[in-house]
């Protein structure tokens, strides 16, 4: 059994010259934080943390992952940045996960929309409250299957679905 969650990016500034430079704002800065928090005191664990790089997920992944560090217990120390994450669609969710290493049993995406709400939609039948998938949402999800490059044709189990705004 492999777990997956599926985060979109936080809160980001418009104030940027281009749509992959934008950074946090100060509640995208925050509500990553909490979320992080949020996942820690449910007792979610994270082996890997995979982002797009663009500033605003990888910003949002460096605040899960100072969390997770906190807490002492991650298999990769680092955040493996996935170029095909940026403006991503569908397809490319379900590859960058089938290519993830076996020896990881709770991997964390971080990406943008649509196709990020649209992978958490293919990935479960929880369909209520994620219209679109907000802001530093967050999925998760069980994966029946003992191996990731599987993934794709693995029955798939909606665990939670976090929001700041709801949490």
């Amino acid at each position: 059994m492999k777990q997956l969650l599926i985060i979109r990016h936080a809160k980001s500034s418009l104030d940027a010259l281009t749509d992959f430079d934008r950074p946090l704002n100060n509640r995208g800065q925050m509500e990553a934080a909490e979320m992080a928090q949020k996942l820690i005191a449910e007792n979610i664990t994270v082996d890997a943390f995979i982002s797009s790089p663009a500033l605003r997920a990888i910003s949002t992944a460096s605040y899960f992952l100072e969390a997770f560090q906190q807490k002492g217990k991650l298999l990769y120390n680092q955040i493996t940045e996935a170029p095909e994450l940026y403006d991503a669609e569908l397809d490319t969710f379900f590859h960058v996960t089938e290519k993830l290493d076996d020896a990881i049993q709770s991997a964390a995406l971080f990406s943008h929309n649509p196709g990020i709400t649209e992978f958490a939609y293919k990935c479960s039948s929880f369909k209520q409250e994620i219209v679109p998938m907000p802001t530093c949402g967050v999925v998760g999800i069980a994966v029946d299957a003992a191996s990731w490059k599987d993934f794709s044709a693995a029955p798939k189990h909606f665990l939670f679905f976090y929001s700041p705004k709801k949490n």
